[in-house]
């Protein structure tokens, strides 16, 4: 019996010893597995850090060749800009436009006006201002196009929504106040450079707003005014796309305008106490007996002697206590600064007193 418990003791260690071996054969196994795992993880990560490398290198190379086109470009821009500089066709050009769009080019600062032209002339692949001046008489699209350039139609209803705040919350409740008694309860006002109407129709909503019900009682009228008969007809036709309606909210817009497709269209209750026209606010006589005139961002491309000139047109032409508003960037000039009593000076609103 002793021996055959021996032969069972020595079997039972050397199945342990095979197991043990075993379990030792398996771990060296999986730590080599680990092992070439984690080599295989440095490997990938390697590879991604060089694909990554390789393009951020091509990243950088895309960029400074694209600075080096846009620098080719301005270079060729400036080149360009001299050239056109040096070109005496130039004067001719501005005594052509003057004479057949009746548009006033003395009257601009310079360096902006033949910014603006400049930009048809490149527009249209001309090398001088002779080659492009035979293009205008040719071409009666091209005047269009020109005119567009040179009066530069940016706009959005309450442009500046902080102006517009004070206009509404101030301005307006003192305007029907001061009508209130009165047997003819008119109160006029006027957007001198309206462009496509987004600034007409913002002063409509905010006095269609604060009368209500009242409105028959006065007698609103606001005309708006431009040189460029183009964006009048648009203007008249009161059709937007959404991004120009911005900064108006969801009820605003659904009280004062219709959906049609991807535009919006103003309705007719704002139409009615509204006007455009016509009107060259350097050449032409200056309308009068208005409550508010506001004329923002036009000026500012005019003249300094220009822009007084105008500013005491529009003094005359306010009502005694009517209010003034000017374009963030613009200031009163000369005698003009003493004309009017300031009102709100960071919103540039200003009073006549007298």
């Amino acid at each position: 019996m002793k021996p055959d418990k021996y032969r069972l003791e020595t079997d039972a260690e050397k199945i342990k010893t095979e197991r043990e071996r075993e379990k030792i054969k398996t771990e060296r196994e999986r730590e080599k597995i680990k092992t070439e795992r984690e080599r295989e993880k440095i490997k990938t990560e390697r590879e991604r850090e060089k694909i990554k490398t390789e393009r951020e290198r091509e990243k950088i190379k895309t960029e400074r060749e694209r600075e080096k086109i846009k620098t080719e470009r301005e270079r060729e821009k400036i080149k360009t800009e001299r050239d056109f500089e040096e070109d005496s066709g130039f004067e001719l050009l501005k005594r052509v436009i003057t004479e057949s769009t009746g548009f006033n080019c003395e009257q601009y600062k310079e360096a902006h006006f033949r910014r603006r032209v400049n930009v048809r002339v490149r527009a249209t692949g001309s090398e001088s201002y002779e080659e492009y001046l035979k293009l205008l008489r040719k071409s009666s699209i091209e005047h269009e196009y020109l005119i567009k350039a040179l009066t530069i139609n940016v706009s959005e209803f309450f442009r500046n929504p902080e102006t517009f705040e004070v206009i509404e919350k101030e301005v307006v409740p003192f305007l029907i106040k001061s009508r209130s008694d009165s047997l003819v309860k008119s109160i006029r006002i006027w957007s001198a450079g309206c462009a496509t109407g987004e600034e007409v129709y913002s002063l409509a909503i905010l006095f269609h707003r604060a009368l209500g019900k009242d409105l028959d009682k006065y007698r609103i009228s606001i005309i708006g005014t431009d040189i460029d008969t183009i964006s009048l007809e648009k203007a008249r036709k009161g059709i937007y796309p959404e991004n120009v309606l911005k900064n108006i909210d969801a009820s605003t817009r659904e009280k004062y305008f219709v959906k049609k497709g991807e535009t919006y269209q103003v309705l007719d209750q704002l139409r009615s106490i509204i006007r455009f026209k016509r009107h060259d606010m350097i050449s032409e006589s200056c309308i009068d007996h208005f409550d508010l005139i506001i004329c923002r961002n036009v000026m500012i491309y005019f003249k300094k002697e220009i822009q007084e000139k105008l500013q005491l047109n529009f003094h005359r032409a306010l009502n005694k206590k009517g209010f003034f508003v000017i374009g963030k960037a613009e200031t009163l000039l000369g005698t003009a600064s003493n004309r009017f009593k300031p009102y709100n000076a960071r919103e540039r609103l200003y009073l006549k007193e007298n």
